[in-house]
């Protein structure tokens, strides 16, 4: 059960206190208090975990300071759509909205390389309008010997680029608990001139200690990959960890799973989970057709399968599309061969325009189905 409570009762007033007296009366109940920080005021939330069936909704319902009392129906306990559940879905991080409903593009390098080719990437997408990118300092490779990013040294110039060019979100993967610092520190450093969503590549999906550090923090929402190797089910609750901990501004992201059931693709795409994703829960749903297709090959009708990919997560009504773009693919240091070039964004961007706005008038024809027989069951009612 999940106790909402008014904006102006927070730990420490009188109606906080009461309200904490009333629970711990009631046996075999636990609660964990939670501060939802908005950009205009916090709210505090009470999730109540134990025999809360014996609780009396109403009575809860009815006690100075509560605003509304939602009781959870899914394993999902903060992150989950629950019935009468009007909390609001998604967030707003340094000007930019992400929902259920908003919709951005992260072209970027996969990971920096050097100065040089962070600008001109960052130029192409200030050309085109874009304020979000994905740019990788801290790489995980499978081998050992191969290149792990440049880290922190690369850091400053990487966010001084993205300032100048107006860039206002960087979807930046981190690996160890420490990185979280180093891009802070860097970025106070710099003059804070953009913002960071810290992402969780698929392999540490279940690198249960890193979730709950990232949690913790505040500072910067989080963009969680699916992992490749487990359930769908297993990756909504490494996103769980991170609500549980304190920090509900999360982005789940698709980016297919190991099957050579996908070959001759890199990974079986599994863009069909976005309406899913977004059914059983309020987080915003990403994809990412690079890391999926993870070659450039192109079909009979002229069009790349990463295109097809990309495409196939939007119509299907993803918020943020995550792909791999570099000046340079032929010289990256990473995933070079699944690349577009700078040249190639604009038609991206046009196809992507094309297949949100098919997506856009997809639900508004459905809409206008369900209308005629809402009207209908409502005629019943009333009679």
């Amino acid at each position: 059960m999940i106790l909402i409570l008014q904006e102006h009762v927070h730990a420490g007033t009188p109606a906080f206190v009461a309200i904490m007296e009333y629970l711990a009366r009631r046996p075999g109940v636990s609660v964990r208090v939670q501060e939802i920080k908005g950009a205009q005021q916090t709210l505090t939330e009470l999730y109540l975990i134990g025999d809360t069936a014996t609780l009396d909704r109403e009575e809860i319902a009815d006690l100075p300071g509560v605003e509304q009392v939602v009781r959870v129906s899914r394993e999902y306990r903060i992150l989950g759509r629950h019935q009468d559940d009007f909390r609001p879905s998604g967030f707003e991080y340094n000007g930019v909205a992400f929902s259920q409903d908003s919709f951005e593009l992260f072209p970027g390098l996969c990971a920096v390389d050097n100065r040089e080719h962070v600008d001109r990437t960052f130029a192409a997408l200030a050309a085109q309008g874009l304020r979000c990118a994905r740019m990788g300092a801290y790489k995980p490779r499978t081998s050992p010997y191969a290149f792990q990013g440049h880290g922190a040294a690369c850091l400053p110039f990487v966010f001084e680029s993205a300032g100048r060019h107006g860039v206002r979100v960087i979807a930046m993967e981190i690996t160890h608990e420490k990185h979280i610092q180093e891009i802070n520190d860097a970025l106070s450093a710099v003059g804070q001139p953009t913002g960071v969503m810290l992402q969780v590549g698929t392999r540490n999906t279940q690198n249960f200690e890193l979730l709950k550090a990232i949690g913790r923090q505040q500072e910067f929402p989080v963009l969680l990959k699916r992992g490749f190797g487990i359930s769908l089910e297993e990756s909504l609750n490494a996103a769980e960890y991170l609500a549980s901990e304190g920090n509900q501004r999360v982005v789940f992201c698709l980016r297919g799973v190991k099957s050579s059931l996908g070959d001759p693709h890199r990974n079986l795409v599994d863009f069909a989970h976005v309406p899913v994703v977004k059914r059983l829960t309020r987080m915003p749903v990403g994809v990412d057709p690079s890391h999926s297709v993870g070659r450039r090959d192109r079909g009979p009708d002229g069009i790349e399968d990463i295109h097809h990919a990309a495409a196939q997560g939007v119509i299907a009504g993803a918020n943020l599309v995550l792909v791999d773009f570099h000046p340079a693919p032929a010289k990256a240091l990473v995933d070079g061969p699944q690349a577009l070039t700078l040249e190639e964004l604009p038609l991206f961007v046009e196809d992507m325009q094309i297949a949100r706005e098919a997506y856009l008038k997809r639900r508004a024809a459905h809409e206008r189905a369900r209308l005629p027989a809402q009207e209908t069951a409502l005629a019943d009612t009333e009679s």
